[in-house]
């Protein structure tokens, strides 16, 4: 190990919140934790460098936790755009 990253209360929830949020990626608690110290690590690294991350959960579990109870489950308007200008995986509500 050449460095050991610690991760500040509240840093993997807070990542794992924006990265469901932002970037639709569905992580766990260590799986934010874990993306935190990559952001932290790169913001210290030489321009170029290559930084892996793995994030070694999912969020499903986490769905009915408070981790996801501020994320909307219903797609807001410029979700649904977005999902209908994608015709091969179109994920639009049923009709009422």
């Amino acid at each position: 190990m050449d460095e050991y990253v610690a991760i500040p209360d509240g840093a993997g929830v807070e990542t794992a919140q924006a990265l469901a949020k932002t970037q639709g990626i569905l992580c766990g608690i260590s799986g934010g934790a874990t993306m935190w110290a990559a952001i932290e690590t790169a913001k210290k690294a030489p321009e170029g460098s290559v930084i892996c991350a793995m994030l070694p959960d999912t969020g499903e579990r986490y769905l009915s936790t408070p981790l996801f109870a501020s994320i909307d489950a219903d797609m807001n308007e410029e979700e649904l755009e977005i999902a209908k200008s994608t015709p091969n995986h179109i994920l639009l509500p049923a009709e009422e």
